[in-house]
């Protein structure tokens, strides 16, 4: 039987708004690939009609798109299939984000790298902070955008390289203005969202410190797996892992906060590198004692805490304070996260005196309350690109 092939590389080339440069430095990196004798290909690429980027693509591979038909009208997807088919070494794909059109086989492009990586090809792509799935509601804050388009973190953390393009907020507006970015109707309506100068700023700072966040958790592990080579190569016996890092517990709710809730637990256990559950109490475990809305909105907090490999536990207990701080003492807690009840939610199981009842009993644990915000004003649509 053939031998599996080891597992391609992901390197993702990050920015902070359509425009900065990343998929041109995308087809820059395969024209290098190209020199150095590797076979490469583009998979995908979404020009967004700039001539510059367009140009760059000449002398490279592209695999055809793929042709669907949904509701009457033609869509062109990637086509993942042809990819393997033609079993490059190497792939650059645009748009890790994006979702795919119904009737695709896979919901997202980047579920459709994963098949490419473990195929062993490997992956150059492009994608922007406000995909990062842990970030979702911070950039909602600041922008009035509530991106759709989102990227478990996991994901982005399994890649081996991120590349992060820069552009000053001012020299991005100024690309704007002379039609480098979108269209003049397009950037009319950019401008008006994420492409006003605050905004840009804010987003700037955020993929500022994720690349330091992810170039720092690479250097962690890679400093950890050398000196446990290290140890190994000499014959010396590691010593055994000590239990004192962290351990988060998050504890939702059927309130649609709990979805933010979840966002932040995971961003700082990833933050701290700690072990994170997420955990519903109900006196029934099979959730028989609630209404069919809030099961269904109970389920759906507890599968996308799923999507993020967070473990999931459904707790049976009448007191629901207690009922937490057992779960966690047992397991070695550090870290609970609990939302801010609001004070009309028929949905939540948070009581306002919830709160002070865990503070109560887990006094050798960490305890954040985290408060829901609102916006005043709806959030539009996120812009392509």
């Amino acid at each position: 039987m053939a031998e599996l092939a080891a597992r391609g590389r992901l390197k993702i080339i990050l920015g902070y708004a359509a425009g900065v440069g990343k998929t041109y430095k995308m087809l820059e990196e395969a024209h290098e690939l190209k020199r150095q004798g590797v076979d490469v290909v583009v998979g995908y690429f979404e020009p967004h009609g700039r001539k510059d980027t367009i140009a760059r693509l000449e002398g490279l591979e592209v695999i055809p798109r793929r042709r669907i038909e949904y509701r009457g009208v033609t869509f062109e997807e990637m086509d993942t299939d042809a990819i393997l088919r033609r079993n490059p070494q190497s792939c650059a794909i645009d748009e890790f984000a994006h979702t795919n059109v119904p009737g695709s086989e896979r919901g997202k492009r980047w579920e459709d790298v994963q098949i490419l990586l473990n195929a062993g090809i490997d992956v150059v792509t492009t994608m922007n902070v406000q995909h990062l799935e842990s970030l979702n509601d911070q950039v909602w804050q600041f922008s009035g955008v509530r991106v759709r388009e989102t990227i478990p973190d996991w994901v982005v953390q399994q890649a081996h390289d991120v590349v992060l393009i820069d552009l000053p907020p001012d020299a991005l507006l100024n690309r704007l203005k002379r039609g480098a970015v979108y269209s003049p109707e397009k950037a009319r309506i950019a401008a008006q969202n994420f492409f006003r100068e605050s905004t840009l700023a804010a987003l700037r700072e955020l993929a500022l410190r994720q690349t330091a966040h992810e170039v720092e958790g690479r250097y962690t592990a890679d400093s950890d797996e050398a000196a446990a080579a290290e140890l190994r190569s000499t014959g010396v016996a590691q010593p055994l892992a000590a239990e004192t890092h962290d351990r988060i517990l998050i504890a939702i709710t059927a309130d649609p906060s709990s979805a933010a809730l979840i966002r932040r637990g995971k961003r700082v256990a990833d933050y701290l590198h700690a072990d994170c559950f997420v955990a519903f109490v109900q006196s029934r475990a099979d959730l028989a004692d609630l209404s069919v809305e809030e099961r269904k909105a109970v389920e759906k907090h507890l599968n996308f805490a799923r999507s993020l490999r967070i473990e999931t536990r459904v707790l049976e207990g009448e007191d629901v304070a207690q009922t937490l701080v057992d779960f966690a003492r047992l397991n070695r807690i550090t870290q609970i996260f609990l939302a801010r009840s609001r004070k009309h939610s028929r949905l939540g199981l948070l009581r306002p005196s919830l709160v002070q009842q865990v503070v109560r009993l887990a006094r050798d644990m960490q305890v954040t309350v985290v408060a829901e915000r609102h916006r005043s004003s709806a959030a539009a649509p996120a812009p392509p690109g």
